[in-house]
């Protein structure tokens, strides 16, 4: 068996992130499955409180969370509305870590953050437990496929390269000339609308700090200055922020964006520059 090399996993790190809750036994059984097969494994949550079916958050929270885990940190990833079905089970690595979960979009942002090199589909049943039920997925195929990879198994072992994988329609900035069209992919408890326009894609149309911008928000059109804080701006006023995620944020200072701005998951946003 080709193997990776196990020096650099033998720290590995496995994070889950889910829409499965807490009071369920979905997450310990998961835990269960990846500690019968290393039982050094160290298990970080980062999230099991997504709210259901929905991948968008799923994906937003995950892509904020994995950039700041160690290099070789296996990412497992389940918000799966999709299985039994024949969407892919799929492992990704990319430039410091590993992704593994549903071809559904959930870890193409993180991923792409981080610098895809090779998607693999999860096809061995070597590493995948004896039977496999078709509603858990998460237990019977991704939480072995993580165990096994963290105890230095090659990515190749699990299953042929694969092309494509799944971008969702929220991963993507369409750019026309001097406008920036994307969407909010996630609304904090803050009431910050986060949308998925990065600071790179600020910086290709030209737009740095201090600049003010004029943007179209769901109905609503607004001129707001870039800043750097959100006290840079007076209370109460709208402001354009990089949030410490790297994604552009629509705020107030002191007040609740989401809520003023009438504004949800999924609204386009739009950027210009004038």
């Amino acid at each position: 068996m080709q193997s990776i090399d196990v020096r650099n996993m033998l720290n590995a790190i496995i994070t889950l992130t889910t829409d499965f809750g807490l009071k369920d036994p979905y997450v310990a059984e998961m835990k269960a499955v990846i500690l019968g097969i290393n039982p050094d494994a160290k298990i970080v949550d980062i999230s099991h409180n997504i709210e259901k079916f929905n991948i968008r958050m799923g994906a937003y929270v995950l892509a904020a969370a994995a950039q700041h885990f160690p290099k070789n940190t296996i990412h497992l990833a389940v918000v799966d509305p999709g299985v039994g079905t024949k969407r892919k089970a799929i492992l990704i690595e990319t430039e410091k870590a590993y992704f593994v979960g549903p071809d559904n979009g959930i870890l193409a942002l993180a991923a792409e953050k981080q610098g895809l090199k090779r998607v693999h589909k999860l096809s061995n049943r070597k590493f995948m437990l004896p039977e496999i039920s078709a509603t858990f997925h998460g237990r019977d195929i991704f939480a072995p496929a993580a165990a096994f990879l963290s105890k230095g198994v090659s990515p190749s072992e699990f299953g042929p390269v694969i092309r494509r994988i799944v971008k969702p329609k929220f991963a993507e900035v369409t750019r026309k000339n001097n406008i920036l069209i994307g969407e909010v992919i996630h609304v904090d408890d803050f009431g910050n609308i986060i949308t998925n326009i990065t600071s790179k894609d600020l910086e290709e149309l030209r737009l740095k700090l201090a600049k003010n911008v004029k943007l179209k928000l769901k109905d609503a059109w607004l001129k707001v200055r870039l800043c750097s804080a959100y006290a840079e701006a007076k209370a109460k006023t709208p402001i354009g922020i990089i949030g410490s995620h790297d994604f552009l944020e629509i705020s107030i200072n002191m007040g609740n964006a989401a809520e003023i701005f009438q504004v949800k998951t999924g609204d386009k946003v739009t950027v210009y520059r004038y």
